[in-house]
C-alpha cells in the first residue's frame, strides 16, 4: 500500500515538471525586438551621422547613417548604448517584458563640449634627445644650393630674355589696347587730329583768336 502511494506521488511530481518544463523555458527565452530610430542633436535635431549604436553584453551594435537613422536587432531587456564624438553618451533599456517586435525611437544627443589636452609628437624618446640632435644639426652653405642657382644673374636675364608671354600678360596688353582706342574716340587721348594742328578744329579756333587779339602784329622794337 506504501509503495503503490510512493509510486503515485513520484508520477504526480514528474508530471507537473514536465507539464511546467515548457513554461519555464518560455519566460527565459527573451524576444528578440527590431529596434530602429534616429540619433539626432539636441539643439537643432539634425541628424547625427557615424554615431555608435552598441549593445554591451551582447558585444554587437552598429552606425547611424548620413541621416541618423538606424536598426538593430536585439533583446528584450537589453541596455543600449549611444555614442558620438562632441556629445554625452545615451543609454536605452529594452523593457523585459516587451511582447511587440519592433521599437522606435528618437535619441536626441546633448552637446559635450570636453577640452583635449596638448598632444606634441616628436621623433626621439626624451626632450634631452631632440635638443641634442637640434643642436648637432648642420646646414648647408647657401652656395651650391639649387636655390642659389636658380637666383644666378645671367640666368635669370636669360630667362627674362627668352620667356614667351603667357595668358596674364597677353591680357593685361589686349585689355590696355582696348582702353587705349576708347579714349581715343573720346578726345581724351593722343590721336592724329590733335597731334597735327591743321586737322584739329580746336587749334583753328586758337588761331583765330589770336589774329583777332593782334598776337601776330609786327612790334616796334622786336626783330622777327
Amino acid at each position: 500500500m506504501n509503495s503503490r502511494r510512493f509510486l503515485l506521488l513520484l508520477s504526480l511530481v514528474v508530471l507537473t515538471g514536465l507539464l511546467a518544463a515548457p513554461r519555464a523555458w518560455a519566460q527565459g527565452k527573451r524576444r528578440v525586438v527590431q529596434f530602429t530610430g534616429i540619433v539626432a542633436s539636441g539643439d537643432s535635431l539634425l541628424g547625427v551621422p557615424g554615431a555608435s549604436v552598441y549593445v554591451p553584453k551582447a558585444g554587437r551594435g552598429t552606425t547611424s547613417n548620413a541621416y541618423g537613422y538606424f536598426s538593430l536587432a536585439v533583446l528584450a531587456g537589453d541596455s543600449i548604448v549611444f555614442r558620438s564624438l562632441g556629445y554625452r553618451n545615451q543609454t536605452i533599456v529594452i523593457p523585459p517584458d516587451y511582447q511587440r517586435q519592433s521599437f522606435s525611437v528618437i535619441v536626441t544627443m546633448q552637446d559635450d563640449p570636453t577640452m583635449l589636452p596638448e598632444v606634441r609628437i616628436f621623433p626621439y624618446t626624451t626632450e634631452q634627445a631632440f635638443k641634442k640632435a637640434f643642436l648637432a644639426l648642420r646646414l648647408p652653405d647657401d652656395k651650391g644650393t639649387s636655390a642659389a642657382d636658380n637666383l644666378n644673374e645671367e640666368l635669370m636675364r636669360k630667362i627674362f630674355n627668352s620667356q614667351p608671354m603667357g595668358a596674364t600678360a597677353n591680357f593685361r596688353q589686349t585689355m590696355s589696347q582696348q582702353q587705349y582706342n576708347l579714349d581715343r574716340r573720346m578726345g581724351t587721348a593722343p590721336n592724329p587730329q590733335s597731334n597735327n594742328p591743321l586737322l584739329n578744329p580746336f587749334s583753328w579756333l586758337q588761331l583765330v583768336k589770336q589774329i583777332k587779339d593782334g598776337e601776330f602784329k609786327k612790334k616796334e622794337g622786336v626783330d622777327y
